[in-house]
């Protein structure tokens, strides 16, 4: 915490750079071209890097630099207006991110609640008495995970992943193992429109479910290429137990309460997008008839306020323009979206627009897989495994994550190719260019 504290006038420098700092060097926003919001947030994604074991200190620390900056130095600005809304020039009502958070406070404690239930229904536990004993049971057990996310939020699906792997190997959960659950549910999400945010976004904006779909090619080639290394990892590491005890008997209430939380996600999400809501209705329904421990939602805090503070400061972060959209630049976006949050990522690049929209879904969800604050499942999954938490660890022994993502990436090219038509309303169709100008920055007109 001390070396925190050393950090703030650092910041605080930052945030005060014609007053403080040499007044030739620097403009009213800029620091030799590059905005300050983004350097601030670049050296918070650093302190998190660094202190590991103190990532919610160094993210509120962010945010309050952040906005410490955005109010002095940007007019109009208000984190009022930003969560709720304002009236824009035209007379429109531009809507505020205020659900966005509403649900992540409630879906990180409401998931935790549910692993924690699906955990004390006994069916993890029993789960090794069908699986092999050699590494193909966790292979076996990423690829559920994969499945699970395609119609689950894609933190449920790592969280119940979490406590799976677990149970199969004795609480011995290699660090490279916990990655790959992150990156498994990742890749679930990633071609289906109720699978993860930013493909519900996607469908949102008028692209073809049917055509997002095509992400589940580079996804699952993903996949597999994980699963081989993790499970080979996590066979070394601690191999599955052999089997499960006999005398072990469901709680089917228990489980009952899980389906009824995971169907609530999915409904509420669907018909309102308040997935949060619905995962919280269905708690209280369960009191009623299976055991409900509330306490563990003390277990999720430091995720929670963590997740939210993270995804605030990237939307304080203006980024005027993503690159024109070509093969290299959707590969570079990939992996930017392992340190830059992935909803206003996605966001810009629909109103860019002239993706391959399968492919961006990938990149964009996939990509945050690489470093475990890059994703929301990342961040659950930390919550279970602490010690994977570490930045240098997680790249360490998950490097086959971004090795996974480049192989998937050019499959999807091999075989399906680069087509920014595909999945567009036909008033949002692109003029063709030239093949050979789309693998470079040559601007494709857009919406």
């Amino acid at each position: 915490m001390r070396k925190l504290l050393l950090a703030l006038p650092v910041l605080a420098a930052l945030s005060l750079p014609q007053t403080v700092l040499a007044e030739e060097l620097f403009t009213r926003v800029t620091f030799y071209g590059i905005r300050y919001e983004m350097i601030i947030f670049a050296l918070m994604l650093v302190g998190i890097a660094v202190f590991y074991n103190s990532t919610r200190q160094v993210a509120l620390l962010g945010l309050v630099a952040l906005c410490f900056f955005k109010y002095e130095f940007t007019d109009g600005f208000s984190v009022v207006t930003k969560l709720f809304g304002y009236a824009g020039e035209n007379g429109e009502w531009v809507k505020g991110s205020w659900n966005t958070y509403f649900n992540l406070i409630l879906m990180l404690p409401g998931f935790a609640i549910l692993a924690d239930i699906f955990e004390h229904s006994r069916f993890p536990a029993l789960l090794p008495k069908y699986l092999p004993s050699d590494m193909r049971a966790g292979m076996l057990l990423l690829f559920f995970v994969f499945i699970l996310s395609s119609f689950l939020d894609n933190i449920a699906a790592a969280l119940i992943g979490c406590s799976l792997a677990a149970a199969v190997f004795g609480g011995k959960v290699h660090i490279g193992y916990a990655a790959a659950i992150c990156a498994a549910s990742n890749a679930g999400g990633a071609g289906s429109v109720v699978g993860d945010t930013t493909t519900t976004l996607i469908w949102i904006y008028g692209k073809d479910p049917l055509v997002i779909a095509q992400a589940f090619l580079p996804a699952a080639v993903a996949t597999v290429i994980v699963a081989f290394f993790a499970a080979r990892a996590q066979q070394r590491y601690a191999p599955a137990l052999p089997t499960a005890a006999d005398d072990i008997r469901v709680d089917k209430k228990a489980l009952a309460s899980v389906f009824l939380i995971l169907i609530c996600a999915i409904l509420f999400n669907y018909f309102l997008e308040m997935p949060g809501v619905g995962i919280w209705l269905a708690i209280l329904v369960s009191f009623f008839f299976t055991k409900v421990r509330i306490g563990v939602v003390k277990t999720a805090y430091d995720s929670t306020v963590f997740l939210v503070a993270l995804v605030f400061c990237a939307e304080l972060v203006p980024i005027e323009s993503v690159p024109d959209a070509s093969i290299l630049s959707t590969l570079v976006i990939g992996f930017v979206s392992a340190v830059f949050n992935n909803i206003p990522l996605t966001q810009l690049c629909l109103i860019k627009g002239g993706y391959d929209w399968p492919l961006i879904s990938y990149a964009v969800g996939f990509g945050g897989s690489m470093i475990w604050f890059g994703s929301s499942a990342g961040v659950a999954v930390c919550g279970v495994f602490t010690k994977a938490r570490s930045f240098m660890n997680w790249l360490r022994y998950g490097w086959y994550i971004p090795f996974a993502f480049v192989v998937g990436f050019a499959v999807y090219l091999l075989v399906l190719g680069w087509d920014p038509v595909k999945g567009n309303p036909p008033d949002q169709i692109p003029e063709p260019v030239p093949f050979s100008q789309s693998i470079g920055n040559a601007p494709l007109s857009h919406n």
